[in-house]
């Protein structure tokens, strides 16, 4: 079995790595979308976010008003109070995820995207936490794969995933910029990961490394035992 933590910054391209994965084999799961789910009416997550954020959070239709959030957390540098809210929820949840395809299939490949699997442990240090699960999350890994890529290639695919049209590509990009601040370089996640995959643009490319690196993981995979993953 292996868990393996696919990473990299906003607009990186970790994402067209996750399909690829998949389409190999690999169970995939985004922590994103999990982080979307568990912020729905009902939630806790949803109920802790609107009590400490307040009413101004909440949207006409009941759901989080989620751009008002985002300038809350990113504007007025309330990111942590955010982070502190949501990421213990969604790592439960992709832990609880782990155990269930592992369950199924003891020989799988389980790879969890996230964009903040660095930046989780940094601010849960900063916090001051040392033994928990979010001071650990890199070391709740088997591996890590970090997808890297030019900042201004970075900020470019957001603001065009964001922004289709001209109209508010400025800004989108300003927001991206903003965005990539409160992430850890480049450099650096590759310097602590176990694989590195280059992403400046050429599909072609992207998935080459990425088939080749499946053989890797599936080899990886069945050197370490349930009973030996994440020592």
């Amino acid at each position: 079995m292996l868990r393996v933590g696919l990473t990299g910054g906003l607009g990186s391209g970790k994402s067209t790595v996750a399909a690829m994965l998949r389409e190999l084999g690999a169970e995939v799961i985004e922590a994103d979308e999990l982080g979307r789910a568990l912020m729905e009416p009902g939630q806790p997550v949803f109920s802790a976010i609107v009590e400490h954020f307040g009413a101004e959070v909440v949207g006409p239709d009941g759901r989080l008003n989620r751009a008002r959030l985002a300038e809350m957390a990113f504007k007025d540098g309330r990111l942590q109070e955010l982070n502190a809210i949501v990421h213990p929820a969604v790592i439960a949840a992709e832990e609880r995820w782990m155990e269930q395809v592992f369950h199924r299939n003891p020989a799988a490949v389980a790879v969890v995207e996230s964009a903040l699997i660095f930046e989780v442990e940094r601010d849960a240090r900063a916090r001051g936490e040392k033994e928990t699960t979010l001071a650990n999350w890199r070391r709740r890994m088997d591996r890590v794969l970090v997808v890297t890529s030019p900042d201004e290639l970075k900020i470019a695919r957001f603001a065009a995933r964001v922004c289709p049209t001209e109209e508010g590509r400025a800004a989108a990009e300003a927001s991206a910029r903003q965005r990539l601040q409160h992430q850890i370089p480049d450099a650096e996640k590759a310097a602590r990961a176990d694989y590195v995959i280059e992403n400046a643009g050429e599909l072609k490319s992207l998935r080459a490394q990425v088939v080749t690196l499946w053989p890797r993981l599936q080899a990886d995979s069945n050197k370490i035992p349930a009973k030996e993953s994440l020592e």
